[in-house]
């Protein structure tokens, strides 16, 4: 396989990210996290029904909301309506979890809550991307594709960013994609959300028509070939860059297919993770496919809930769909927590869990049985890494609808997601067009209250 080589490239792109560090600030903060797990719930999970307990609006149900709705709404809504799930207080931090989550409930004493998020975009497409990128309207380079272009990878024979079942819908591609960073941090995606993640694989992974010494050859022919131009002034970083992506695709081969297979994980674990019951088994095998790759020293890993049926975007059927939808990964993410906690993992990778926006508390559908599009106030969730534990940031007003306390937008998201990784996101920057880029693009804002 090489492996001379790979380590060869590895020391030289090592060195350059040395180079790099000492111009974009990386050692500005104090890096807390090593590696980052976004569990992306597609759709826009209910906040008011899931993790942000709202007394008053189970109290006011049926009533119109007593405030102005926003001026631009997705779609139109009715009166109040409550939870149709119950709360309980959980942990010695004692914060509300709807029975949606029973089993997440059991593991708020490691978890950070955000209930202040907003974003700009009540539609799913710029709400997804602006999650993503940082942007709702423009091609950027996607969360992960910036951390990896700042910290690089931690293996050599794997991707620094995996993109586990990814969503085709909503800005597709660009949400994993490095845009004009150089083509080696664009995320590499496992399957994708048409795909039953039992069967997602990396496309091509095995060359049949050539064995590993001819594809060796083949690149350094190919190496050769564009080398040459650099004697005349005309090397390019795109093609360096492709070349760097052959020698990932080469090294996969071998790499990948061994990290999927899960089939030596005992049976206790793969019942932990749910892979043992069918309402959770797909969602589990994301979930211990993650922890793996993690292990193995992918520097990001996103792990994406959205199959056909699956999404979280409960215009109507709130009742049955939100049931459904929790069931599915209730016990996964809280056997991943568990399964990270206990293998001492969990103290250096920061966990997350959002959706693009959340629900308004106001009903909308002829069965009055859903909940709208709402980008003005919802929940997210962190853990680990030197998260502060069993701690809540920032609130909603009364009924869940706008982001009253410490609101936290999602460039200051970023801002933060970066800090956690000794990122100063003001620093960390690229030139294109003329200009410096960055994640956070001109905004963002570190939320220091929610380091340990």
């Amino acid at each position: 396989m090489g492996l001379g080589y790979s380590a060869a490239m590895n020391l030289i792109y090592s060195e350059e990210m040395k180079k790099l560090s000492s111009s974009v600030g990386l050692t500005k903060n104090k890096q807390r996290a090593k590696r980052i797990l976004f569990l992306f719930m597609k759709g826009g999970p209910s906040q008011v029904d899931t993790f942000d307990y709202k007394p008053r609006l189970q109290y006011e149900h049926g009533n119109p909301l007593p405030f102005q709705k926003p001026k631009i709404q997705f779609a139109k809504t009715g009166n109040l309506l409550a939870s149709p799930w119950k709360f309980k207080r959980y942990g010695e931090c004692g914060h509300h979890v709807s029975d949606l989550f029973p089993n997440v409930a059991q593991h708020v004493d490691d978890l950070c809550f955000i209930h202040s998020m907003h974003g700009t975009n009540p539609a799913h497409g710029a709400a997804v991307l602006k999650l993503h990128t940082g942007s709702d309207n423009f091609i950027r380079p996607s969360m992960g594709s910036w951390v990896s272009y700042g910290l690089g990878t931690e293996n050599d024979n794997l991707p620094s960013y995996v993109s586990i079942c990814p969503t085709l819908a909503h800005g597709g591609a660009q949400n994993w994609g490095s845009a004009f960073l150089p083509s080696i941090h664009q995320g590499c995606p496992i399957g994708n959300a048409s795909v039953d993640p039992l069967e997602a694989k990396v496309r091509h992974i095995s060359n049949v028509n050539h064995s590993f010494s001819q594809q060796r050859a083949q690149i350094e022919m190919i190496r050769s070939l564009n080398g040459s131009n650099d004697k005349w002034g005309m090397g390019s970083s795109a093609w360096k860059g492709r070349i760097k992506n052959f020698e990932m695709a080469y090294k996969m081969q071998t790499s990948v297919p061994l990290v999927q297979d899960i089939s030596g994980e005992s049976k206790a674990i793969q019942s932990l993770y749910g892979i043992d019951k069918d309402i959770s088994e797909s969602f589990g095998h994301q979930c211990l496919m993650a922890r793996r790759f993690l292990e193995q020293g992918v520097r990001f890993v996103q792990v994406t809930h959205s199959a056909l049926k699956a999404q979280w975007d409960q215009h109507g059927n709130l009742r049955r769909d939100h049931a459904e939808r929790a069931a599915q990964v209730d016990k996964p993410i809280a056997g991943l927590l568990a399964d990270l906690k206990s293998r001492g993992m969990l103290e250096d990778t920061l966990v997350i869990w959002a959706g693009e926006f959340g629900r308004t508390p106001t009903v909308q559908g002829p069965k009055f049985d859903g909940r709208d599009h709402n980008p003005h106030g919802f929940t997210i969730w962190l853990a680990g890494a030197g998260v502060k534990p069993g701690f809540s940031y920032g609130s909603t007003d009364e009924f869940g609808y706008y982001a009253e306390e410490n609101p936290v937008h999602v460039h200051d998201f970023h801002a933060t997601l970066l800090a956690f990784m000794g990122i100063d996101h003001e620093e960390l920057t690229y030139h294109f067009a003329g200009r410096d880029f960055r994640l956070t693009d001109v905004h963002g804002r570190v939320i220091q209250d929610i380091f340990s």
